[in-house]
């Protein structure tokens, strides 16, 4: 799949560029290009991260399903989930823009939709890459508070600890966002050999150390269900945290435009990202089911964080936990920067497209460092009124964590929609790029739809009987408001002013199989000029 087609080749000769390619899409190049594949595997896969994702919502699946479910719905979840990924690289690899998936609904639907749904999309995937950096800055709490009550039994974690220590996790990521932009590249590279060496170390530490383990008949399948529900409705549940734990592996289409050779390494890092991210949750999954003690005192662990008592049960060692524990607590505060990163990109590309309030600002790109220093700004308070929400509520923090994973969710399922629709509407967008699915791609469009359209659902799902104010998962609310801000701010601004890729240039393109030179790129003022004739002529009619 990864091979060159000779038509691509005629379309895209080797003296093209990638900065030829986006202006070809009507944007100019304004970021700089500093990742290689590695890098950039490592990037994704600090996002992606899935085994130690899955260890910070174990119990969920525990109590739903228990470890069967765990364990065979994280392969079930993870082959439905190549579906999705491969059809995203090869849209990532036709249409390499910062905008990724918003800006292939943009081009993929049908035209009398395609403003209104790539919008819609813009708004979900960004409150969800918002969102998930904020849970992240959670999680990286716990790990580090979790630690310190280990140490120092007396020590009572309180919630404004939490959110004090998540202040701290996002000021280093916008710390090294601004002024250390030269070394993303080697972070992600170096974090890369980190995530790989850590699991290792984890896997081998747990079996080596435990001498009670479960039996094979527990892991594989001995059900059980502490959610009040019947059992199928239960294995449903369950299956949400192996959704959570793998998500995120759209990082790559949000910097393309800083990547070396973007159409051709993005799809690939987003491919790679999955296939470790699938196999290192499989053994950490089955390692930690052996491993578990008492699930019970492992859920009500003083910790807060049931992977740091397991490991404390394993070991029997304070330091020996703690020293496991570092080795993802590193992780997190990596993939916190790394999240800003990619929520500054995503918000600097929606901005780019008129899709924000104060969008000339947020589109705003700093010449010397080639960073968007508004955006990242934008994204590093964005998370910390989000963190703030659990000074006053669990519950409402809670609901910010389920719509992280509900935004990327439906925020994937929506370009794909966009390509059926195009299809069967006769508005087929012909994807080509080095990475192509041929006649695969739409069988597997409509099964990640399906896929991703029945965890959307899924995700609105109460997840303990009785259900009452306390447990009540407020996730369809959240969506709400997700739609009601993107409706207010589509009938303020973006109905007059947001635009999207210039797909037209670029077709023709393809189609006549030459390139165009560079002048058609549009300046960020001649956008501006665009948007602004649009308003004026909506304003007149």
């Amino acid at each position: 799949m990864m091979e060159t087609t000779a038509k691509e080749r005629k379309v895209f000769a080797k003296s093209t560029t990638d900065d030829a390619v986006l202006e070809q899409l009507g944007y100019q190049q304004e970021l700089k290009r500093n990742f290689g594949l590695i890098g950039m595997i490592g990037f994704s896969f600090s996002i992606v991260t899935c085994w130690t994702a899955l260890g910070g919502v174990l119990i969920v699946g525990i109590e739903s399903g228990g470890p069967p479910v765990i364990v065979w719905g994280w392969l079930a979840v993870c082959i439905v989930t190549f579906s999705v990924a491969h059809s995203m690289a090869e849209m990532c690899s036709a249409y390499p823009v910062a905008g990724g998936q918003y800006s292939w609904a943009y081009i993929l639907a049908p035209p009398g939709i395609a403003r209104g749904l790539s919008y819609i999309c813009g708004w979900f995937m960004l409150i969800g890459i918002l969102c998930m950096g904020a849970t992240n800055n959670f999680v990286a709490a716990n790990f580090i508070l979790g630690m310190a009550n280990l140490t120092y039994p007396e020590y009572t974690i309180e919630r404004w600890h939490t959110v004090l220590v998540a202040y701290l996790v996002i000021a280093m990521a916008v710390s090294t966002n601004l002024f250390l932009p030269h070394l993303l590249d080697k972070i992600s590279r170096t974090i890369l050999v980190w995530n790989i060496t850590s699991f290792v170390v984890v896997v081998i530490t747990l079996l080596a150390c435990q001498n009670n383990k479960n039996s094979a008949s527990f892991v594989f399948s001995e059900f059980q269900n502490a959610t009040g529900f019947n059992a199928a409705y239960a294995a449903i549940l369950g299956l949400l945290q192996a959704a959570f734990g793998m998500c995120c592996y759209d990082a790559p289409s949000h910097m393309t435009e800083e990547i070396l050779n973007a159409r051709k390494q993005a799809p690939r890092a987003i491919i790679m990202s999955v296939w470790i991210g699938t196999v290192t949750g499989f053994v950490f999954l089955i390692t930690v089911c052996f491993c578990i003690g008492d699930i019970a005192e492992t859920a009500n662990s003083s910790t807060g964080v049931p992977l740091v008592q397991i490991f404390y049960d394993a070991t029997g060692s304070v330091a020996g936990a703690c020293v496991l524990t570092t080795l993802i607590a590193v992780i997190a505060l990596v993939c916190a920067n790394s999240l800003m990163t990619e929520g500054s990109r995503a918000a600097y590309a929606f901005a780019r497209d008129h899709g924000l309030p104060f969008s000339k600002l947020f589109s705003k790109v700093e010449k010397k460092s080639h960073v968007p220093v508004y955006a990242v700004l934008l994204t590093g308070i964005v998370q910390l009124a989000f963190n703030s929400i659990y000074f006053g509520t669990t519950t409402g923090f809670l609901t910010v964590v389920s719509i992280a994973t509900e935004g990327f969710y439906l925020s994937y399922a929506m370009p794909l929609l966009a390509r059926i629709l195009g299809h069967f509407s006769g508005t087929h967008h012909s994807l080509e790029g080095p990475y192509s699915l041929g006649h695969y791609g739409l069988p597997l469009n409509i099964v990640g739809f399906l896929f991703l359209t029945f965890n959307a659902i899924t995700f609105n799902f109460p997840t303990i009987s009785p259900v009452d104010s306390e447990n009540m998962n407020y996730t369809s609310a959240a969506v709400g408001v997700v739609m009601l801000i993107a409706l207010i701010t589509w009938l303020t601004t973006g109905k007059s002013r947001f635009t999207g890729p210039d797909a037209g240039a670029f077709s023709e393109a393809v189609r006549t199989g030459s390139v165009p030179g560079c002048a058609m790129a549009k300046t960020g003022r001649e956008r501006e000029k665009e948007s602004e004739r649009k308003e004026s002529e909506s304003a007149q009619s």
